[in-house]
């Protein structure tokens, strides 16, 4: 019964988005007030629908309700609580199912909000709606994870292993949250476009919902990269599959587009460049999501291999991108200019950024999606990795993060160069020193990697100038200093912050250049060493638990003969799935890690071993957690909360006027 009322509540989702996509619409377009308020009843009521499908499907998984067919196989009755829940999203039809959750959340979030001018939310609610229905109808027709087994099987064919993670638990939720939160994004573009009016009042509008899908975006790219660092045990942090590119491609648009919405809304500048970044970054996130679910790729983060879903899927890309865009095209020379800016100002500077970015994104998309599109053409198969991406993408991204601090220093409209290169004299000066400091203590490694500390640690001095510059002045006396910098804008505090913490993944990053990599068949006794530390395997023992049986390797970690501690690895192998996977040993040891993989077991009694010492590389993490701090910190700016003046909000019922777009 309970499944019956998931599916039940499913389809009438999609009756409540047809109406919130079509009664708004029509009250927008026709001045009826009435008409659009039920954009938020409508879009509070798909929500609440889809939850409680959701709610159903996970109740199937709880109490392992083999009847229906997306349980059977995806769960099994003897697996851990966590993981029966996670296993909820763990595959296609209910991961789909959690993507227009999200996307609902978001449209109930717009519908509650009571700082939006009635118009623009009621196009942005209804735009919304369009999208939410294309994914119901996708769902109901080709993926619906409430299809019934009769007869029931006795026990599930359990989840894939390498799925069976507290990673996973965490990781699809805020990739999810960040993919589809651009979605509002989009919707705030588009309804712009429809009703023809683009300002400040529709840049504070949309800005906070790009903030909020950026950061959960970052938060999810990181989780995920972490996961597959300690459970893939091929001891990297990203290796530019497809995958991870298509995750990584709205992150960076994303970024660019939360620059030029600060243009937008403190200039009235960049107009064209905001609308279209916002197209293009949820254009990116539906492409990843025909990639993961369409097929064309094998991956471990891939789901669906059906063709008729990849048509269905292709067919709402076309629909929407194509759509958006052309309206784009149609209305684009109507956007008047806005502010004026010299060349050298901090307008100047986020241009500058966002031509960056935008080619960076641009490598990425040629590099993941060219060899399909060749074999797709002509048949042949070739291979694009990291030699590529690293070719082509870092060479972008040095300048872009030496830049970085320059900008923030820069005065809006017109800036002075040489006055702000000489406030940044200090931390060019630190950051050369320390620097100095770590190729004399390391003695060797590339010399790109000493640049990417100098880079790193440049963007991190140039964080802390940009707040001391703003509080603090010379003879000023310290505690008046600490005054004036907590009475800065959130957004400076922000913007510092995640600017820092850039600093910090460059010198993470940079850092994988001293890592020490063996790879030897040991034996119960003997020793394997790498960099400063010394692994003895002391026994490889056998373990059973419900779902899988595993062998563990337990070693002792010595340092100059003294023991540090002890530490496992195992090989597990999985009988329902017939699967085997390894969970690889981790040692934090200050801001490092000894990392160990187990490789097969030879005729001698020896079992292959890879072990790494990976000095600074919890950097890249800690990193992306302060970066996604420092976007929660804009978030709370008052200037989001309290919404547009009154005085912008009465610009925005003139027409726009025709001119030129020169934005």
């Amino acid at each position: 019964m309970i499944v019956e009322l998931g599916h039940y509540a499913l389809t009438l989702a999609l009756g409540l988005s047809l109406v919130q996509w079509v009664l708004p619409f029509w009250g927008a377009r026709a001045g009826d007030s009435a008409l659009m308020a039920m954009a938020a009843p409508a879009a509070l009521g798909t929500f609440a629908a889809l939850m409680t499908s959701f709610a159903a499907l996970t109740w199937a998984y709880v109490v392992s309700d083999f009847s229906v067919l997306n349980v059977v196989e995806n769960s099994h009755s003897m697996k851990p609580m966590i993981y029966k829940i996670s296993g909820v999203w763990g595959n296609h039809e209910g991961s789909m199912l959690l993507w227009v959750v999200i996307l609902t959340l978001f449209g109930a979030l717009v519908a509650l909000s009571r700082t939006l001018p009635e118009r623009l939310k009621a196009l942005t609610l209804s735009v919304q709606a369009s999208v939410t229905i294309a994914f119901l109808l996708f769902i109901l027709l080709t993926s619906n994870p409430f299809t019934r087994l009769d007869p029931a099987p006795f026990e599930g064919r359990d989840l894939n292993p390498l799925l069976q993670d507290i990673g996973l638990a965490v990781h699809p939720p805020l990739l999810y949250l960040g993919y589809v939160g651009f979605s509002i994004s989009f919707a705030f573009a588009v309804a712009a476009l429809i009703d023809g009016r683009i300002d400040a009042v529709w840049a504070r509008a949309a800005r906070p919902w790009t903030l909020t899908a950026w950061v959960f975006l970052t938060l999810g790219i990181s989780m995920g990269s972490y996961w597959a660092y300690y459970e893939l045990g091929w001891g990297g942090w990203w290796f530019w599959d497809p995958v991870e590119n298509a995750s990584f491609m709205p992150w960076i648009a994303g970024t660019a587009l939360i620059h030029s919405t600060v243009v937008m809304e403190k200039r009235d500048a960049l107009k064209v460049w905001t609308i279209l970044l916002a197209i293009v970054t949820f254009s990116l996130s539906l492409i990843g999501t025909f990639l993961v679910r369409s097929g064309v790729l094998t991956s471990v983060h891939a789901f669906a291999t059906d063709p008729e879903r990849g048509t269905f899927i292709l067919l709402i890309l076309i629909f929407f991108i194509g759509g958006s865009l052309a309206l784009f095209a149609w209305r684009a020379p109507m956007l008047r200019q806005g502010g004026i800016f010299a060349p050298v100002s901090r307008e100047g500077a986020l241009v500058l950024n966002n031509l960056l970015l935008s080619t960076a994104c641009a490598t990425v998309f040629i590099g993941t999606l060219y060899p399909l599109a060749l074999e797709g053409l002509t048949g042949d198969k070739i291979s694009v990795g990291p030699p590529y991406f690293e070719a082509t993408f870092l060479p972008i991204m040095m300048p872009l993060i030496l830049f970085m601090p320059l900008g923030q220093t820069l005065a809006w409209k017109r800036g002075d160069l040489l006055g702000a290169a000489q406030r940044l004299i200090w931390a060019f000066a630190a950051a050369l020193a320390l620097s100095l400091v770590v190729a004399a203590v390391t003695r060797r490694g590339p010399v790109l990697a000493l640049v990417g500390v100098g880079l790193g640690f440049f963007a991190l001095a140039g964080s802390l100038s940009e707040i001391v510059t703003r509080s603090w002045s010379r003879g000023m006396p310290l505690a008046t200093a600490w005054r004036r910098a907590r009475g800065l804008p959130r957004s400076a505090w922000g913007t510092a912050v995640a600017h820092a913490g850039i600093g910090v993944i460059v010198l993470g990053v940079s850092a994988t250049a001293w890592g020490v990599e063996t790879l030897a068949v040991v034996r119960p006794g003997e020793t394997i060493a790498a960099g400063p530390y010394t692994l003895r395997l002391d026994s490889v023992t056998p373990r059973t638990q419900h779902t899988y049986r595993a062998e563990v390797a337990r070693f002792s970690v010595l340092r100059g003969g003294v023991p540090v501690g002890p530490l496992e690895a195992e090989r597990r192998f999985y009988a329902t799935r017939g699967m085997a996977t390894t969970e690889a040993g981790l040692m934090t040891r200050g801001l490092g890690q000894i990392y160990v993989g187990l490789g097969e077991p030879d005729a001698s009694g020896g079992i292959g071993v890879r072990l790494y010492w990976k000095p600074y590389v919890l950097l890249i993490w800690i990193g992306t957690l302060i970066t996604a701090l420092g976007g929660g910190l804009s978030l709370f700016d008052r200037r989001l909360r309290i919404g547009a003046p009154q005085k912008a909000r009465q610009r925005t019922k003139a027409p726009v006027a025709a001119a030129p777009a020169a934005s």
